[in-house]
């Protein structure tokens, strides 16, 4: 590449991440003025399992636990450490914001790159990753998810980062084998591939199918030299899930806690389960599950009609990639619908939309783990159109066209409001109405008052009322590797003599403080019932 050339695309992923920047701190303004960064239950969830990683009555990494993976909590820990930034739910969404931007400028890059190497020239090359990178940046629900401290944001951006390296490693080995360029994008290719692997479990998936493909691809042309580094990177893209295997198999006794265990995704759908109901749709049937996933992802696009002609669209710009295998690294965009097909199918992890049964919203968010594709592929359309076009009036009419749908798709979204914003809206509703209720009654408390409480439903009071968490006895005070419980455990114990330990006890309705202490006389403070929540008392213990 030419010294004028890679200072202009130099300049080019410059202005990419400065406009991604700006767009981020747009919408997130304007989430955050509005009090929408916290509905989602798991963005609460994980920002107090970060913060109670420092805050608690036994600190330490093992308070990340297992069912989600803890690169995210980690990368929020600093941004915690201040009370208001933690109670607003701030320091949970910068990671998110700078992963946003990151994910923005690896579409740029990767459809810039992909389309260069196949002998596209540089002003279509551009052109069409600016398209692209639009299509992916301007979506209403990942401007949404980024402004939170869900995790989507930083594994998309991981994901887009690890198809990046892996596609220059593969350019690379076409032009000259193993040269230190090639070795250089593996080697980054693999640390974001751990990074994935750490923040989703659709990484593991990714990381074997990226491992797969260049094992298949550079075994012909590795000598010595080249397969340590082959070997190396194949060990770096696969260690973190045998590394947290074996993490689970030390702490819980069962290298698959993470996937069968009480806090499992399996348990929890398991639990939800009402007897003489149908399971949710997909259950053991991988088809309808294929389906809902594919659903899912219309809605992270547009709305009504206008799903099914995106898809078209980015159908239409699969036929190129299958034509020209310079292409090919773009397939793995697609990695994600199997991965979320077997969870639905086999994981016990439901996806409802609003178009069928049960005509809801719950795990809609999974959709967006489509968009890198959807993005990538609409674009690609747009471009193979333009270039086939018999003139410069055709070639006009085929841009508008593909810019034309996004706008309109985008437009209908935001009429709708995001499907993601409503998911959490939702959802949300009595769950904050109760823990709102219940963070006024703990701040009348004395304020050195100690709780002994469950932290796995209704955390966000504890952040609404600015209680810190060490000052709660909660089921994370044991000692995990103690199964199946911890006779010794400053948890335990507490259920056991409540009033020896703690001032107060907050139970709801069922979970283990509730079985603890509601037969043993305790005077009740305050009792909080909302409809569609489980009743919550405030005990005194002494």
């Amino acid at each position: 590449m030419s010294a004028a050339l890679e200072s202009r695309w130099g300049r080019e992923t410059a202005w990419a991440t400065v406009l991604a920047a700006f767009v981020s701190v747009v919408a997130f303004v304007i989430y955050v003025r509005n009090g929408d960064i916290l509905l989602f239950g798991d963005a609460v969830a994980h920002i107090n399992i970060a913060r109670r990683v420092f805050d608690s009555r036994t600190p330490g990494l093992l308070q990340l636990g297992t069912v989600w993976l803890p690169l995210p909590h980690l990368l929020m820990i600093p941004f915690l450490l201040s009370k208001s930034v933690w109670q607003t739910g701030v320091g949970g969404s910068i990671p998110s914001m700078v992963a946003y931007a990151f994910g923005v400028v690896g579409i740029f890059r990767l459809v810039r790159g992909v389309l260069r190497a196949s002998g596209r020239t540089e002003s279509q090359a551009r052109m069409t990753a600016w398209f692209a990178a639009a299509i992916y940046g301007l979506n209403p629900n990942l401007l949404y998810l980024q402004s939170t401290a869900m995790t989507e944001s930083l594994y998309l951006a991981l994901f887009i980062w690890a198809l990046l390296h892996s596609s220059e490693f593969l350019q690379a080995l076409r032009g000259s084998e193993w040269s230190a360029a090639a070795k250089g994008s593996l080697w980054k290719c693999g640390w974001c591939l751990a990074g994935a692997c750490l923040t989703r479990y659709d990484g593991w998936l990714l990381a074997a199918s990226i491992a797969g493909l260049v094992v298949l691809t550079a075994r012909r042309s590795a000598t010595g030299g080249a397969w340590r580094t082959l070997s190396a990177f194949v060990t770096l893209a696969l260690a973190v899930p045998l590394l947290w295997l074996a993490y689970n198999a030390v702490v819980y006794r069962n290298a698959l806690e993470f996937a069968n265990g009480p806090y499992s995704a399996r348990a929890i759908d398991q639990r939800s389960t009402v007897p003489g109901f149908p399971p949710h749709p997909g259950t053991h049937n991988l088809p309808v599950a294929a389906l809902y996933v594919l659903k899912a992802g219309e809605f992270s696009i547009a709305e009504g009609t206008l799903q099914r002609g995106w898809l078209f669209l980015a159908g239409l710009g699969l036929l190129p990639v299958f034509l020209d295998r310079r292409l090919a690294p773009l397939l793995l965009l697609g990695v994600p619908f199997p991965f979320y097909a077997l969870s639905v199918a086999y994981g016990g992890v439901p996806i409802f939309t609003p178009a069928w049964w049960p005509h809801s919203l719950y795990n809609l968010r999974y959709g967006v783990q489509l968009l890198p594709a959807l993005a990538v592929f609409l674009a690609l359309a747009v471009h193979y159109l333009v270039c086939v076009a018999p003139s410069r009036y055709a070639k006009g009419v085929f841009a508008l066209l593909g810019v034309g749908v996004v706008v309109v798709s985008y437009a209908s979204v935001w009429r709708a409001q995001p499907g993601c914003y409503r998911e959490a809206w939702v959802n949300s509703r009595t769950r904050l109405q109760l823990e709102r209720s219940l963070a006024e009654q703990l701040k009348q408390l004395p304020p050195d008052a100690s709780l002994l409480m469950y932290l796995g439903e209704h955390v966000g009071a504890l952040q609404d009322a600015g209680i810190p968490l060490k000052r709660t006895i909660n089921e994370g005070n044991h000692r995990t590797w103690k199964q199946p419980s911890d006779p010794e455990g400053l948890w335990e114990r507490s259920l056991a003599q409540p009033g020896r330990y703690a001032d107060f006890a907050v139970a709801f309705e069922g979970d283990r403080v509730w079985q603890a202490v509601h037969e043993r006389g305790l005077s009740a403070v305050v009792i909080l019932a909302v409809n569609g929540q489980q009743k919550a008392v405030i005990y005194r213990c002494r």
